[in-house]
C-alpha cells in the first residue's frame, strides 16, 4: 500500500517519464473519440495514432509503444483491426488496454470483450456494469482481485471512488470531479493516458494508478476554472499538460 505523498510522487515521475520520452500509443477507439483523445495524449506528451486500415494496422502498432483498444464503436472494420493489433502488440511484448465500453447493453460486444481478456490484456478498464458482464460477479474487492488473477491483467475500475488491482495489490484513488462525466471521450483519453504510462512504467499496476490519479487530479483542477462542461473539455487539456509535482502532493486522495 502507498500514501498518498509517495502515489503523489510516483504519479509525478511517471508524468516526467511520459514527457520525457514521449510515447506513440496506438488508438482503436470510439469515432465519436479520436480528436479528443490525440489532443489529451498530446497534451501530456505522448504521441498518438489512430489508423484502422487493414493495410498498414500491424506497422502502426509494431511501431507504437503501447496500444488501446476501446470498444465504443463495434463496426466490422474496427472489430478486425482490433483482432490484427493485438495480435502484433502480443508478438511485440508491448503494453495493451482493453475498454470494453457498453458490453452490458450488448453480447456481441460482451463476447468479443471476453475472447480479447483470453489474451491477457495489460491492464483492463471498466465500470461496475461492465466488470458484471464480463465476470458475472458483482463489482466489489474480494471478485475485482479474483478477475485480475484469473487472467493476470490489471483492473482498473471506474467510479466515484476508482480502484486499481493486479490481484495481490489494491488502491482506491478518489480524484476526479462530476464535470468528468458529462464530456464525450474523457473516459477514452483517460484510458489512452493509462497507456501511454504503460509505456514508461514496467510495472503495470503501478503505471495503472499513477496515470489514474493524474488524471483525476487534472480533472479537479479543471473544474476551479471551468463554467460547465464545454470550457472543463478545453480546461482539462489544459491541466493536463501543466501537471505538476506540487498539485499531485497536495491533491492525491488514495487508501
Amino acid at each position: 500500500m502507498h500514501a498518498p505523498i509517495e502515489l503523489a510522487d510516483i504519479a509525478a515521475d511517471v508524468v516526467a517519464r511520459i514527457r520525457d520520452r514521449a510515447p506513440r500509443v496506438h488508438c482503436i477507439t470510439n469515432s465519436v473519440a479520436q480528436q479528443y483523445t490525440a489532443n489529451m495524449l498530446l497534451a501530456a506528451g505522448a504521441v498518438p495514432s489512430m489508423t484502422i486500415s487493414p493495410d498498414e494496422i500491424d506497422a502502426f502498432v509494431a511501431g507504437a509503444d503501447a496500444l488501446l483498444v476501446n470498444l465504443g464503436t463495434f463496426d466490422r472494420e474496427r472489430q478486425s483491426a482490433v483482432e490484427s493489433a493485438v495480435a502484433t502488440a502480443i508478438s511485440k511484448g508491448l503494453p495493451w488496454l482493453i475498454d470494453p465500453v457498453f458490453i452490458d447493453r450488448s453480447p456481441a460486444r460482451a463476447e468479443f470483450a471476453r475472447g480479447l481478456m483470453a489474451r491477457h490484456p495489460s491492464v483492463v478498464r471498466l465500470n461496475q456494469a461492465e466488470f458484471a458482464a464480463l465476470s458475472s460477479h458483482k463489482a466489489d474487492g474480494e471478485a475485482v482481485a479474483r478477475f485480475a488473477q484469473t487472467y493476470d491483467t490489471v483492473v482498473a475500475l471506474t467510479g466515484d471512488v476508482d480502484m486499481v488491482s493486479d490481484g495481490r495489490r489494491g488502491i482506491a484513488i478518489a480524484n476526479g470531479d462530476p464535470l468528468m462525466g458529462l464530456v464525450t471521450a474523457m473516459g477514452c483519453a483517460s484510458a489512452a493516458f493509462v497507456c501511454a504510462a504503460l509505456a514508461v512504467e514496467p510495472d503495470t499496476w503501478l503505471a495503472t494508478l499513477a496515470a489514474t490519479a493524474a488524471f483525476g487530479v487534472a480533472g479537479e483542477l479543471a473544474a476551479q476554472r471551468a463554467q460547465g462542461p464545454g470550457s472543463f473539455a478545453l480546461a482539462i487539456i489544459d491541466a493536463l499538460h501543466g501537471l505538476d509535482r506540487a498539485a499531485l502532493r497536495a491533491r492525491v486522495k488514495a487508501s
